[in-house]
């Protein structure tokens, strides 16, 4: 029997999930939550062979949250990500965390199953249309990432220091802690910072230091 478990915020979802699972040869819903914490712990005590997890429950990203917990585990499952959100963003964060998958939720029941069992035997499954924009994505991505590198190279180490940390969504107190630096100093950095790269906000900057590689994906 393939063991399997999910996670999704939304009971009718969930309730869908364990219908079309439930219903397959070969295949028994171990387990299921409502959030990423949830998630996490129930694959501990479950051991499935096969996670499917939303990315936006509970947080933004707690789907990729509980991802990172659950692929830390001594024996992890094949883990496939199953959401509305197709966003080329967490399609690659998910991949590079460890997920085996990307499945859209308007999956059919007969593809689902087979998306399972493909994952247990250790394969990867990706919706076709997912997997058309990740190679547009890497292809834009790419020409995008040197004129990025460009930018941040003309910051001091110390401003690419805060526009890491501004790309991790630390506030200016935090990112003074962080730094020993008074928040007045961060303001400042901050805003040269913003200038240097010609950024209109503190997203911009993100964005561009996501581009530039100064985050890991």
């Amino acid at each position: 029997m393939i063991r399997v478990m999910f996670a999704d915020d939304e009971e009718l979802v969930r309730a869908s999930l364990r219908t079309m699972l439930s219903g397959a040869d070969g295949i028994e819903v171990v387990a299921e939550a409502a959030d990423g914490g949830a998630a996490a712990e129930a694959a501990r005590l479950h051991h499935p062979d096969v996670v499917l997890l939303d990315i936006k429950m509970s947080a933004a990203d707690d789907g990729l949250q509980a991802l990172r917990t659950i692929m830390a585990l001594p024996h992890p499952p094949a883990a496939a990500m199953l959401t509305t959100f197709d966003i080329d963003a967490y399609v690659s964060r998910a991949l590079s965390m460890g997920a085996q998958g990307f499945l859209i939720k308007d999956i059919r029941p007969a593809p689902l199953v087979q998306a399972v069992r493909d994952l247990a035997r250790g394969g990867a499954v990706l919706d076709p249309g997912v997997a058309a924009r990740m190679v547009r994505a890497h292809r834009d991505e790419q020409r995008a990432a040197e004129p990025a590198r460009e930018l941040l190279d003309s910051l001091s180490e110390r401003e690419r220091e805060v526009v890491t940390l501004i790309a991790q969504g630390l506030s200016n107190s935090e990112i003074g802690t962080t730094l020993f630096l008074s928040e007045a100093t961060v303001k400042g950095y901050v805003s040269s910072v913003l200038t240097k790269i010609g950024a209109a906000n503190r997203v911009q900057a993100a964005l561009l230091a996501y581009r530039g590689g100064l985050l890991e994906r």
